[in-house]
């Protein structure tokens, strides 16, 4: 919901809306079955004129009572819960937990408050009050159904449980602030995670700043690319916008000469199944805020790009080496996977009020994206290989450019050692797909190997980075190339055999010249 806030204000303090009705601590009756029966959000039900303007969005699921069994700490695992520290982004309020094995869960709060993001002065006011109601665009129940999917999708997945908190003394020091409400429990995913399967049994699953912080540091580590594309298709399959950095972890598997493996696991499922453009403002606001997708029957390839936006940095640099085939197998079997049985079975998981509501739209909107991810899939290449960066690491490695034809060049990428080189990636561009290349050696003594006269259609750059590098063009052009490849030379020590090509100093910035300044470049921090 933070994405959210910079649109609403576009035309918060002129729009009109009714006063958000006073928030009120629900104490439903817990029943014999230790159960109670609770709607989501009852305050954001709101009359027709309100809804003309900002939408009618899915305020009648969080108006909806659902039967919902209370959470009692002591018995939810084996051993008890001990509650740790309140966490949680500017909307979600977290609570974290420990079991007697060290084992940690987190209850995440099903109702948001986007207001945590303002400034204090400004949450009780018009601004404060449109963003809270604004709530109302996420499904409360859409996390419930992405675990089964994700399963079937053959995807690591959290498994959230719908629960209700009450006033249960075992939160210690943080009864007042947690009791009385719905939260999703599920396992946090972090650390030895060897004995949950939907995490694949990893015994070290890491955050996003130290998966990318090493993946930079060492070309030992590297991602699956693959598995992390068949997630970001998933990602927009469900409508999923808002897939920034933080909003992952990643399972670390040993690979092949003691290197690391990461394979994806995605969190947070909030904005998935998205619905905003059903105002007269929010459809306004949405035509300005194109990462704000809705979730249609059809995905409009014109707006692949708006909804990937906040994942773009991260697309960028884990799937440059991915080809277009890839990219259709991936989209094939993802499709394959996602039967109509399979959808059946997801939408069964819905307490059975919440089925009466969303099943019948869901089941439609589900298969008819399902079927379009191939078409998706394509759009989504083309987005990424229209401008392509190839970052090293900041060990020592070698590039190597060869041209294959008139319109293509084949970037290879190997690993230098002392026992030698090992290649690492290898893959052909082409002009009708890529307009230009950057390869950035960042840090460690690099070599770059020019072969040929790369196409003049497509636009070349290569960046030394930091420490003494070679560069060299074999053989060295005798004349002025028609390709239009350039070297940066940052002047610390390199060496350049390159002929005539064309070579140009400049001062490094920081998010060109080492892997720490590669993270701050793309938001990978």
């Amino acid at each position: 919901m933070l994405g959210l806030c910079s649109g609403l204000l576009l035309v918060a303090c002129s729009a009109p809306a009714q006063q958000t009705p006073p928030s009120t601590t629900v104490r439903p009756v817990i029943g014999p079955d230790s159960t109670v029966v609770v709607a989501a959000g009852p305050q954001y039900d709101r009359g027709s004129l309100h809804r003309f303007f900002w939408g009618t969005h899915y305020r009648a699921l969080w108006d909806l009572p659902v039967k919902v069994p209370v959470f009692n700490l002591r018995t939810a695992v084996p051993g008890g819960l001990t509650p740790m520290k309140e966490g949680g982004s500017f909307q979600t309020k977290n609570l974290r937990l420990v079991d007697r094995n060290g084992i940690q869960y987190v209850l995440r709060s099903v109702d948001k408050d986007a207001t945590r993001a303002l400034p204090e002065e400004l949450r009780d006011g018009a601004i404060g009050r449109i963003m809270k109601d604004q709530t109302s665009v996420i499904h409360p129940y859409g996390a419930y159904i992405a675990a089964p999917l994700a399963e079937a999708a053959g995807l690591f997945h959290t498994n959230p449980r719908l629960v209700y908190v009450a006033d249960d003394p075992a939160l210690g020091e943080f009864r007042e602030e947690f009791g009385y409400a719905l939260y999703l429990f599920e396992e946090r995913p972090d650390g030895d995670q060897s004995t949950v399967a939907s995490f694949g049994r990893s015994a070290d699953v890491e955050s996003s700043r130290k998966a990318f912080s090493n993946l930079v540091a060492s070309s030992q580590y590297q991602v699956d690319a693959r598995q992390y594309l068949r997630n970001r298709l998933f990602d927009m399959w469900l409508g999923d916008w808002s897939r920034r950095e933080d909003q992952w972890r990643w399972a670390s598997f040993p690979a092949a000469g003691g290197g690391t493996t990461y394979r994806a696991i995605p969190r947070d499922r909030d904005h998935a199944f998205f619905k905003f453009d059903d105002g007269l403002l929010t459809h306004i606001i949405g035509w300005v805020k194109s990462n704000y997708q809705s979730f249609h029957e059809k995905i409009r390839l014109a707006d692949v790009e708006g909804l990937n936006r906040a994942a773009r940095p991260m697309d960028k640099s884990l799937l440059p080496y991915l080809t277009r085939t890839d990219f259709q197998q991936v989209a094939d079997s993802l499709r394959g996977a996602l039967s109509d049985e399979v959808i059946a079975r997801a939408l069964a998981t819905w307490p059975p009020e919440v089925q009466q509501i969303s099943q019948a739209e869901f089941t439609r909107k589900l298969r008819a994206r399902r079927d379009q991810l191939p078409a998706v899939a394509d759009r989504f290449y083309e987005l990424l290989n229209r401008d392509v960066e190839l970052p090293g690491t900041d060990e020592a490695e070698r590039f190597v450019v060869e041209a294959t034809g008139p319109d293509a060049v084949r970037v290879q990428l190997f690993r230098l050692t002392s026992e030698g080189a090992t290649m690492l990636h290898e893959r052909t561009f082409k002009a009708a797909e890529t307009r230009s290349i950057k390869l950035f050696g960042l840090g460690g003594n690099d070599s770059f190997e020019l072969r040929g006269e790369p196409t003049s259609r497509i636009q070349m750059g290569v960046y030394d980075g930091e420490g003494q590098d070679l560069i060299e063009a074999t053989p060295a052009p005798e004349k002025s190339p028609s390709s239009r490849l350039t070297i940066y030379d940052s002047g610390d020590g390199n060496t350049l055999r390159v002929g005539k090509f064309k070579t140009e100093a400049y001062q490094p910035k920081a998010e060109e010249f080492d892997a720490a300044g590669w993270l701050l470049r793309h938001r990978l921090y």
